[in-house]
């Protein structure tokens, strides 16, 4: 039986570097990855309009901690006169920060600047269509075409559940160009979430090949088309 490996997990330490940056042991290792999982999960999930692509965590020795949200639409979450901001500030401290203080808590948001070279913002896309009932193969097929027109050397779409209410759950699969997940040094981006509908779930992955990665930090990777 094939093993399946997260393509962001396998490249860690190579040409992708961690989210969360940090450092604890014992007791408090188990609370702060425990803080930072509700906070991913929480931002993810009540902010699919704005189209996050990933979200940062720096803790700092000062005892203040950094929160980098990514997003394709930074003007709907910033609010007018950024109230946004301080309005998800003060949530973020109300559900999962408690042990901070508001003026230690650092929000910055920015913008992605290819949404559709992103597999989580692409996925959060397909899930709101699937939720709004649109054909899951036109669906499949568009964002497909979001990532061809957007410059991806290939992309992979996979969904799984009932599919249009069907009786019998299944899968369904469609790809466009190449896709070398034991390549090391290819840029793959990968999303993996589901959508909620009135049969049931619906599972969606989607990858994303845009390079090769010459270098091992990914910001000043020199990615060859």
């Amino acid at each position: 039986m094939a093993k399946k490996v997260n393509p962001k997990v396998f490249r860690l330490g190579t040409t992708r570097s961690w989210t969360s940056k940090w450092f604890a042991m014992g007791k408090p290792y188990i609370s702060k990855l425990k803080q930072d999982l509700g906070i991913k999960t929480y931002l993810i999930g009540s902010l699919r309009e704005a189209g996050v692509d990933r979200i940062e965590i720096e803790r700092h020795s000062n005892n203040k901690i950094s929160i980098i949200l990514y997003t394709a639409k930074p003007g709907l979450l910033i609010g007018r006169g950024g109230t946004g901001i301080d309005d998800l500030k003060k949530k973020l401290h109300t559900k999962f920060l408690k042990n901070f203080r508001l003026n230690e808590i650092n929000l910055t948001i920015n913008e992605v600047s290819r949404p559709n070279l992103s597999a989580m913002i692409l996925a959060q896309s397909m899930i709101l269509d699937i939720e709004k009932r649109m054909p899951f193969k036109r669906v499949m097929k568009q964002t497909i075409g979001k990532a061809d027109r957007a410059g991806a050397l290939g992309i992979k779409v996979t969904v799984s559940g009932r599919l249009n209410g069907s009786e019998i759950a299944r899968t369904e699969t469609l790809s466009s160009g190449k896709l070398p997940l034991q390549t090391l040094r290819a840029d793959i981006d990968y999303a993996g979430s589901f959508a909620k509908t009135t049969y049931g779930t619906i599972g969606i992955k989607v990858w994303i090949y845009k390079g090769e990665i010459f270098d091992r930090s990914e910001e000043k990777g020199k990615v060859i088309n």
